[in-house]
């Protein structure tokens, strides 16, 4: 299975704020549509960072309650691990597993942002292919007999 199967299923939008967006806000943001990260992009839609919650919790351990005033471009991180449509899921669970990330963003081979996928996504296709498999062999061992 590849990320593009993923995708197909759950649509390509990704949420996203502005480098100026404050911590506040995006952790609103977070909360209202029940995501665990939005990626910071500027004008153009250029992908700059990613803020996940876990940015913003080590944030306000860093500089308090004043955190929540704080842009997206103090606390992002700038260096993205990314996955294309062609990925296969696999090989995107071993690159959460390694660099310990639960959110990639999928990037289309001309650059451009094509969707993105959570550790959720990826375990629930994981799963709903176990369970394919499964009901496969077990028909097949019913109509071999």
């Amino acid at each position: 299975m590849v990320i593009a199967s993923i995708l197909s299923r759950k649509g390509a939008e990704v949420v996203s704020v502005g480098a100026q967006d404050e911590v506040g806000a995006i952790a609103r943001i977070l909360a209202e549509a029940r995501i665990g990260a939005v990626l910071v992009r500027d004008e153009g839609g250029d992908v700059l960072g990613i803020v996940s919650e876990r940015d913003i919790v080590r944030c306000i351990a860093a500089h308090g309650a004043g955190a929540v005033a704080l842009p997206a471009a103090m606390l992002m991180t700038r260096a993205l691990h990314t996955v294309t449509p062609a990925s296969k899921v696999t090989e995107a669970l071993a690159l959460m597993t390694d660099r310990r990330v639960r959110h990639l963003p999928v990037m289309a081979e001309d650059g451009t942002l094509a969707g993105m996928v959570s550790i959720g996504d990826l375990v629930k296709a994981r799963i709903d292919e176990a369970l394919h498999e499964a009901e496969e062999l077990r028909h097949y061992v019913e109509t071999a007999g």
